[in-house]
């Protein structure tokens, strides 16, 4: 069965789904490699867990550092990206009076694991307005330069941003950062499957990926890939046995990571598989399946805007598979609220999309924003769908 088949996937074929983006989507023969991974376990927990998961990691390791373009030995497993960037931030030497930079469209957990880490070692967090909507790639970079100084220890990005779905130009950020003394942690929980990466080539200080989201493994399936560099610094979030180890055929940052408590690993075992079937059932494998979403979200703002009489807020060679249209501000609820447009389009029109009052973390609303996503089981309809739903519950006015 093809992946662009609806029943590929266990989607309810009763909603139009144009969220991919915030848990991802995983298609059925994924989900049949777990299980049968799951009933090995189950059948035999101690030769599963004691005996073989290290080298099943191991094989996963491997193939997804190819995938990634990592070394697999600087990779090691984490159930999401948030659990990560908890690990590195906790890790950080920092002394009292460091700063620590993010940007305002940071992702909300993360900023939250900074504020937390930043408060407990009396530093300070410096945030970088980025500009919304954004002309270029240089815009960012100038944004986030501007608010480097010579105390600035970490900078925390995101390589695709959550609210708004831009890529930035993580290829300028890094080398700029680090020529400046600034170590860079990138938060990139949407980039693994959505865009080409080489982490290699592009040498984060740290960098963290969900495989759940646009690689279609199942859920609780992330990485976080360390330099050898940084590697005797980084402690998971969680300590276990590893602390103590007296193993040498090992790297201690390897038995750590890799032994956190008991837990269902069969998400991370699945993601080899993940990778095979789009390989195998998408036209064009991978490079083809991002050309598609590419093409097609592009094409759905397009409606969306021409429908509502809106501007794109950014250029098209900034996106990549997700894409944001900022709304005229309709009375945005609180912050903790499903927004009633939202709501309207899910119980009106079966259409399951995000919607929210946008201004960045530390200022009011200044926008309201849908953020479309496109994957291989959509389709142009299912965005005019939305296009018509949105004019018809008042969100199209004159241009923000």
């Amino acid at each position: 069965m093809k992946l662009d088949e609806a029943a590929a996937w266990p989607l309810d074929p009763s909603v139009t789904f144009l969220n991919h983006g915030s848990f991802g989507a995983c298609p059925r023969a994924v989900l049949a490699v777990q299980q049968s991974l799951r009933d090995h376990l189950e059948a035999r927990p101690v030769e599963f867990l004691a005996r073989e998961l290290e080298q099943r990691y191991d094989v996963t390791r491997e193939v997804l550092g190819e995938f990634l373009g990592a070394r697999p030995q600087d990779l090691v497993f984490v159930p999401n990206a948030t659990y990560a960037v908890n690990s590195v931030l906790r890790s950080f030497p920092f002394d009292a009076g460091d700063e620590v930079l993010v940007t305002d469209q940071e992702y909300n957990a993360c900023r939250n694991v900074l504020d937390y880490v930043a408060e407990r070692a009396g530093c300070q967090v410096v945030v970088a307005p980025l500009p919304w909507p954004v002309a270029s790639p240089e815009e960012i970079l100038e944004a986030l330069l501007a608010r480097v100084t010579p105390r600035t220890r970490l900078l925390l990005i995101d390589h695709i941003t959550s609210p708004t779905a831009i890529v930035l130009p993580m290829e300028r950020i890094i080398p700029a950062m680090q020529e400046r003394g600034v170590r860079v942690l990138v938060d990139g929980a949407h980039a693994p499957g959505h865009i080409e990466l080489d982490l290699a080539a592009l040498d984060a200080d740290y960098y963290t990926g969900n495989c759940h989201k646009w690689i279609n493994a199942p859920k609780g399936a992330a990485f976080l890939c360390v330099p050898e560099r940084w590697q005797p610094e980084v402690r998971p979030a969680c300590i276990s046995h590893g602390a103590n180890s007296p193993r040498e055929d090992r790297s201690r940052y390897l038995v750590e990571f890799d032994w956190t408590g008991t837990m269902d690993p069969t998400a991370i075992l699945a993601v080899p598989a993940a990778i095979q079937i789009v390989d195998e059932q998408v036209s064009g494998g991978w490079p083809g399946l991002r050309a598609r979403n590419h093409a097609m979200v592009c094409a759905a703002r397009r409606a969306i805007c021409e429908r509502l009489e809106l501007e794109a807020p950014a250029p098209e060679s900034m996106l990549a598979a997700m894409a944001s249209v900022p709304l005229p501000i309709l009375d945005p609820p609180a912050p903790d609220n499903w927004d009633p447009l939202q709501t309207a389009l899910r119980e009106q029109y079966r259409v399951e999309v995000p919607v929210f009052g946008w201004g960045g973390r530390d200022a009011l609303p200044r926008h309201r924003c849908v953020r479309v996503s496109a994957q291989i089981y959509n389709e142009a309809a299912d965005y005019e769908r939305l296009a018509e739903a949105l004019y018809s519950l008042g969100a199209s006015s004159a241009p923000v």
